[in-house]
């Protein structure tokens, strides 16, 4: 069999896709293999979908808390298959776009197959095989798939099965706690849906800062039943509904609950198992995610990874920070630059929104920093006042000698856009409070919340 060689073979359609292009600009004859839809986990099965449909969510529990701002709302109804039909044809179309423009251009092979190293810098694809001396790894995670009694023999469903439903389960329970657990429990429940939420934790969302992740469990917990502390340790099926034993993770005692639907979100694994990387030499960490240096080269030379399947971060602005990070280090080897994650943010579109960016207290206490805390609740602020907001707040963290900003954690409506400010001060400005202080909010805007936590510093 004869092996098809080209300049450059990316692995993956998401992030990917930045690089080939940058390489096709160059001149160069890329390989894109994508088992399909084209686009990578965010648009298809991720962040693009999930944010539409969390939208229609927001707008439904707006008109649920509307008679508390004067307004009654005789009810509403939730045409759900119109929901997710709107969401899975933006992203198809979006998607079948990118596959288009791809055929259509000079200087791309399109693969749409599975792909598996055979050897050496070799690829097989389909029925073929191909080969570089230079590949781009960008094929990202799964969904996790717990070792739970019973599981496998139920057809439950991950978030790529929950975000293509047509109709809105009446119930269903959650296993999981973390931020696709959090989202589309927010889904759901915000449109109708009965949700218990399984989470072997004592809370929720614990990547954020203590005080933030036990706020948001106390808030989530008295919208939804969250079952913490407690373990999946049996899933069946008893007539059409799931039924699940939930063992608690101290006393070993059980609670059975059911319903008619079951989502398991309870992490990501690599692909670096189905793409069989040892076969080329390519070494891989404890869980699977490919090892990189600071210039994401693997251990291979001319073999780079990036976006989830290396593990650094499990988001897409990350990826397509790194994309341009293994672009410049691939096309230009002699000024290669290292992937500078300062100030890499996160958010949460859940209700409530929470966002940070930067070390919680916890991390700083445990490095024995010198730092101080200020806080500070929207409804404290006018604006505060007017959206009746009672549980949200800003909390930063900042080092006392240089007044540096170390961290920042919101929890409240629109967190994720207002830490922007925080992460433009902390990678393009002096990264002080200064940054803040000096800067003139708009009165009575709600991005005076982060001000004013940052004029209230416990010096």
């Amino acid at each position: 069999m004869a092996i098809k060689k080209f300049d450059l073979i990316v692995i993956g359609s998401g992030s990917g896709l930045n690089v080939a292009a940058q390489a096709v600009n160059a001149g160069l004859n890329v390989a894109v293999v994508e088992k399909g839809p084209l686009g990578g986990t965010c648009l298809n099965r991720g962040c693009i979908p999930s944010k539409i449909l969390i939208h229609s969510a927001e707008v439904a529990e707006t008109i649920r808390n509307s008679e508390k701002f004067g307004i009654k709302a005789n009810g509403f109804e939730v045409d759900f298959a119109r929901i997710t039909k709107r969401a899975s044809e933006i992203v198809d179309e979006d998607s079948q776009n990118i596959e288009k423009s791809i055929r259509e251009a000079e200087n791309y092979t399109l693969f749409k197959t599975e792909a598996k190293f055979v050897g050496n810098k070799i690829l097989q694809v389909g029925s073929e095989q191909i080969t570089s001396n230079r590949i781009v790894i960008a094929a990202g995670t799964r969904s996790m798939v717990p070792k739970i009694e019973g599981l496998k023999e139920v057809e439950f469903m991950t978030s790529d099965e929950a975000l293509r439903l047509t109709k809105l389960p009446k119930s269903m329970i959650i296993i999981g706690g973390g931020y696709i657990a959090a989202e589309l429990a927010h889904f759901f429940g915000a449109l109708g849906t009965e949700l218990t939420i399984i989470e072997f934790n004592d809370y929720m969302l614990t990547a954020a800062d203590a005080e933030v992740y036990k706020k948001f469990t106390e808030v989530f917990s008295k919208k939804y039943r969250a079952v913490l502390g407690h373990g999946a340790s049996k899933v069946c099926k008893e007539g059409e509904l799931f039924a699940v034993d939930a063992q608690n993770k101290n006393t070993k005692e059980i609670i059975k609950f059911s319903a008619e639907k079951l989502l398991i979100a309870t992490g990501r694994v690599p692909n670096s198992d189905i793409l069989d990387v040892a076969k080329s030499g390519i070494a891989t960490d404890k869980k699977g995610y490919i090892a990189t240096n600071e210039f994401l080269e693997t251990n291979v030379q001319g073999v780079f990874a990036f976006g989830d399947i290396a593990g650094k971060f499990l988001f897409k602005h990350s990826a397509n920070l790194e994309a341009e990070v293994v672009s410049q280090n691939l096309l230009y080897p002699k000024s290669k630059s290292p992937a500078d994650y300062f100030a890499m943010p996160w958010a949460v579109f859940s209700s409530p929104q929470v966002a940070g960016v930067g070390k919680t207290e916890e991390q700083l206490i445990a490095e024995k920093v010198d730092f101080a805390v200020g806080k500070y609740f929207y409804k404290d602020t006018a604006m505060g006042v007017a959206m009746q907001e009672e549980d949200g707040f800003v909390k930063v963290m900042v080092d006392r000698g240089s007044k540096k900003i170390l961290g920042a954690f919101i929890i409240g409506p629109d967190a994720s856009t207002l830490i922007h400010e925080i992460i433009v001060a902390m990678r393009s400005g002096e990264g002080t409070v200064d940054n803040i202080w000096n800067s003139v909010h708009v009165h009575p805007a709600l991005p005076e919340v982060v001000q004013r936590a940052f004029s209230h510093i416990d010096w």
